[in-house]
């Protein structure tokens, strides 16, 4: 037998064994979704970020006539539940939000069980969080440019509450702190509960993670600044990083993925959907009533941002001697 025959029976033995994984019938993609789908969500319930996942699911479920299960899978900074959906069999019925700390930054400074770059098949992005730096509403600190003149003043005295080292409320203000020369404490938590309940108490002196709109506008705490690249419709008096001279990635997005691997017949019916449900008006005013920022990018676009922030954060955590 040939060498050429060979090596054609090897790739077509190749491809029998990919196509039997992880080929679909172009009947069973037609007919999609079939059943109820798995939405992974690397949150625990009730946060922020939980509910706005439930509001663009409500209509993403009328559109394609099958109920979609949210699954909770918090932890190690958002990373438990974002390896749950790039290890989930590339069928359609397991998507999900991939956590930001874990894609841009977790990935990099630990060996986790998945490659942002490479395990994920990006469908689209519905949003963006409210990601800040806030105090006690009786806190001296009326700005960030507050806590910089005092932490020259007074190295390691400022306390930061954020979710976890290496998690953005401490890469981020850590930058901050780096460009400004000064030393601040890192005080980690497993979540913004426990932060925020840690700033109440008087045992941080600042918190930066998601911003708590109820404490906000209850009058318990102050927002001095949005990490973030785009202004706030909800809170325009905040400046934002940029406003403040610091050119710093804060890329807090609300991505919807899907494993590697999946059908691009299915990948093009969810990103429809879900695009499509972002015109849902109850999605719109659930938004709006978390204080949440309704932003777009399709599948190329969220794609292409994925790449250029990891980029970005690979020279931030080799700044910081955080890379593994």
């Amino acid at each position: 037998m040939g060498t050429r025959l060979l090596n054609l029976l090897f790739v077509c033995l190749l491809l029998t064994l990919f196509f039997a994984e992880y080929g679909y019938p172009q009947e069973e993609i037609a007919k999609y979704p079939s059943r109820p789908i798995n939405f992974i969500n690397a949150v625990p319930p009730g946060s922020g970020l939980d509910l706005a996942c439930r509001m663009i699911c409500k209509p993403v479920e009328k559109l394609l006539g099958q109920p979609i299960v949210v699954l909770n899978k918090p932890g190690a900074t958002f990373a438990i539940g974002t390896a749950a959906i790039s290890s989930a069999k590339p069928d359609g019925y397991t998507i999900g939000c991939p956590g930001y700390p874990a894609m841009f930054v977790g990935s990099q400074i630990e060996a986790l069980s998945f490659n942002t770059l490479k395990d994920f098949k990006w469908i689209m992005q519905f949003g963006y969080m409210n990601f800040g730096v806030t105090v006690r509403s009786d806190s001296p600190f009326k700005s960030l440019k507050d806590i910089i003149d005092y932490a020259k003043q007074n190295p390691n005295k400022v306390i930061n509450g954020c979710g976890g080292i290496g998690g953005f409320g401490h890469i981020l203000m850590e930058q901050v702190a780096r460009k400004e020369g000064v030393k601040i404490v890192h005080m980690p938590f497993k979540g913004g509960p426990d932060t925020e309940k840690a700033l109440l108490g008087g045992h941080v002196h600042i918190m930066t993670g998601d911003v708590n709109y109820a404490l906000l506008e209850s009058g318990q705490i102050r927002l001095l600044a949005l990490l973030s690249e785009t202004r706030s419709a909800e809170y325009p008096q905040a400046p934002i990083l940029k406003d403040l001279g610091y050119d710093i990635p804060a890329p807090a997005i609300l991505p919807v993925a899907v494993p590697k691997g999946t059908p691009d017949g299915i990948a093009k019916k969810l990103e429809a959907t879900f695009t499509s449900a972002m015109k849902d008006p109850e999605f719109i005013n659930g938004m709006k009533n978390i204080r949440f920022t309704i932003v777009y990018r399709n599948s190329q676009e969220l794609e292409d941002y994925v790449i250029r922030n990891y980029e970005a954060f690979t020279k931030v955590v080799k700044s910081m001697g955080l890379s593994k």
